[in-house]
C-alpha cells in the first residue's frame, strides 16, 4: 500500500466485504477525498489507500473480521451548525445510527464525532459557570445544537 511519508501513523480499517461501498460513501460525504491506490486478490478488491481531508487511511476488505466499536472514532471538526447538519445527515444515510453528544455510527459501523468548534469554545469558557452550563446542555443532546448550548451557557 502507498505510504504517505508526511504522516507517520495511518488509521487502518477492516471492512467485512464492504470496502468498495465505503470508499464510494466516504467519497460522497467528504468532497476532498480521493482513492490513492487499490489492490485486488482473486479478482476482488482487497486493500485500498484513500485520503479524506489531510489524513490518509488504509483499509482491508475481508469477511469475518472484527466489528468496529465506538471505542475508536473519527472526529469531524465543523465550522458551524450548517456543517454539523450536513455531515450528520450524510454520515447517517443508508443505515447509520445516532448515539449521543455528537457521536454517531455510520452504516459500516465506523464511529464518528461531529463537533462544531463553537461548542469546544463554550466548554472551555474561562467562566466555570458558563462552561458547566454548556457541558450540562451538551450532555443532553444527540446531534449537537450550537444555539441551544449557547443559550444554556448564557443561563437562558
Amino acid at each position: 500500500m502507498s505510504q504517505n511519508e508526511s504522516q507517520k501513523i495511518t488509521p487502518f480499517l477492516w471492512f467485512n466485504g464492504e470496502l468498495g461501498d465505503a470508499l464510494a460513501f466516504y467519497g460522497s460525504v467528504f468532497p476532498d477525498s480521493e482513492v490513492v491506490e487499490t489492490t485486488e486478490h482473486g479478482g476482488e478488491l482487497f486493500t485500498a489507500t484513500w485520503r479524506m481531508g489531510d489524513i490518509q487511511f488504509s483499509g482491508m476488505n475481508a469477511e469475518g473480521g472484527p466489528a468496529f466499536t465506538e471505542a475508536v472514532s473519527l472526529y469531524v471538526d465543523c465550522a458551524d451548525q450548517a456543517e454539523v447538519d450536513r455531515y450528520w445527515d450524510a454520515l447517517l444515510a443508508g443505515g447509520g445510527r445516532e448515539s449521543q453528544c455528537g457521536w454517531l455510527v455510520d452504516r459500516f459501523g465506523v464511529s464518528w464525532q461531529v463537533v462544531p468548534r463553537r461548542i469546544i469554545q463554550l466548554l472551555n469558557d474561562p467562566d466555570p459557570g458558563r462552561a458547566q452550563r454548556a457541558m450540562a446542555e451538551m450532555l443532553t443532546q444527540v446531534k449537537l445544537d450550537v444555539a441551544a448550548v449557547e443559550r444554556a451557557a448564557d443561563g437562558s
